[in-house]
């Protein structure tokens, strides 16, 4: 019998553990599991335990109006520390019962809202004819070019940019297009040593002076295009997958926080990207994670392959992180909900740091701003002003002089809206 009891008093000790801890993670279900099976061993060891008067059989009951004078004190805390825990329980479960009524409640409102539902059509996506063009008259040097080292980061490029393009359909496009743009050039010059463009009104007129001359000038322009061209269409990718980048740190911080929402109450992993796709809010985001429900449902991956798939081929390297850590959380065996918070706190610091920085520098270009656009021209315009009164061998007119101040104006305000623009991350 003293076997039993310290036995008794043991698993007792391990619950009033388990109920702190509870009362901190009311959701961890290993708490509750482990709870349980203590529960579940208790009966066992009241048989083996005789005494004058006996206990009642079911826990969660009432006791009963038996006489109990001659039961030890011990066995009395017992009783109350396990009713303690049976009231524990119980208040848990109504909590998660009264949050499961809420959110199908949610659902019906929102159900209701809907009205009818959408019905989807798939659409089929027909072959572009110009890249159909340009594969007809460059798909062999474009295979041949692609073994090529200098081309060998733009497949991993239009793969993280999502540009739905095939390698070699895209050398192709820009051969094709720089083609073209040579012919373009061609016309520019021919259009040159004709025309003259002047900063006096109509602004353009016919050129009348020696047509050689003025070609010797002019001729790099049917060069310059096609190259041009050729640079742009090749780092494109390079420069849109940058961009996607930037678009998706700046909604992960938000993204983890939703996930770790949705991981605590208990779904399946592979369903949160689903849950995270379908709400739409993170566009940038949920492309990627298309990607690996594609890899689970189309190819046949498991999560964790399809997270290192995913993990391999996205532009951002925090994505690629938060996504490795997912995986490894899984196969180890870990608390994923714990992951998400922890990782969506230091991504949500390291967002407020980006904003403060560029709060900063936006202060820093408004200096500048109003050097060079307020006070500098306002000098420029009275110097020039003064060096042609003193006849100093400017000959521009007052007109004139004004629309350069103007023109010179524009130009600065276009450049600083534009890098504002583009430096400005996303509320």
């Amino acid at each position: 019998m003293a076997d039993a009891f310290s036995r008794l008093r043991k698993i007792i000790s391990e619950e009033k553990r388990i109920v702190d801890q509870l009362r901190k993670e009311p959701q961890n279900q290993v708490l509750l599991k482990e709870l349980k099976r203590n529960n579940d061993s208790i009966p066992s060891i009241l048989e083996g335990i005789s005494l004058p008067n006996k206990f009642p059989s079911f826990i969660g009951k009432e006791l009963a109006n038996t006489n109990i004078t001659s039961v030890k004190e011990e066995n009395a805390e017992t009783l109350t520390q396990m009713k303690e825990v049976d009231k524990t329980v119980k208040k848990i479960k109504l909590q998660k019962a009264e949050k499961e009524a809420l959110k199908l409640q949610d659902d019906v409102i929102k159900r209701v809202k809907r009205g009818t539902k959408k019905v989807e059509v798939q659409k089929v996506r027909k072959a572009n004819p110009y890249i159909k063009l340009a594969n007809k008259f460059f798909s062999k040097t474009s295979l041949s070019l692609y073994k090529n080292e200098s081309f060998s980061s733009l497949k991993k490029d239009l793969i993280q940019a999502n540009l739905n393009y095939l390698p070699v359909s895209y050398i192709s496009t820009i051969l094709f297009t720089t083609l073209l743009s040579f012919f373009v050039g061609i016309f520019l010059v021919v259009l040159t040593l004709f025309l003259d463009v002047t900063i006096k009104f109509p602004f353009i007129i016919s050129f009348t002076g020696d047509v050689m001359s003025r070609f010797i000038r002019v001729f790099w322009i049917m060069f310059a295009v096609p190259i041009l061209t050729f640079l742009v269409m090749f780092f494109y990718p390079s420069v849109e997958r940058n961009y996607i980048k930037d678009k998706i740190n700046q909604e992960l911080p938000f993204v983890t926080i939703h996930m770790a929402a949705i991981s605590g109450s208990m779904v399946e992993p592979s369903k949160i990207f689903e849950i995270i796709t379908v709400t739409k809010e993170y566009p940038y985001t949920s492309k990627e994670f298309t990607k690996i429900i594609n890899e689970i449902n189309i190819y046949g991956y498991n999560l964790v392959a399809a997270l290192r798939e995913t993990a391999m081929n996205t532009a951002s390297s925090k994505l690629s992180d938060l996504l490795n850590g997912i995986g490894t959380t899984i196969t180890s065996g870990g608390n994923i909900q714990r992951y998400f918070e922890k990782k969506s706190q230091s991504l949500l610091f390291d967002y407020r740091l980006q904003r403060e920085r560029y709060t900063r520098m936006a202060e820093t270009f408004m200096d500048i701003y109003i050097s060079v656009v307020i006070a500098a021209p306002m000098i420029l315009m009275l110097l020039l002003m003064m060096i042609k009164i003193s006849g100093l061998g400017i000959s521009l007119s007052t007109q004139t002089l004004t629309l350069i101040v103007i023109g010179g104006v524009s130009f600065v305000n276009v450049i600083f809206i534009t890098f504002l623009y583009l430096k400005q991350p996303e509320s």
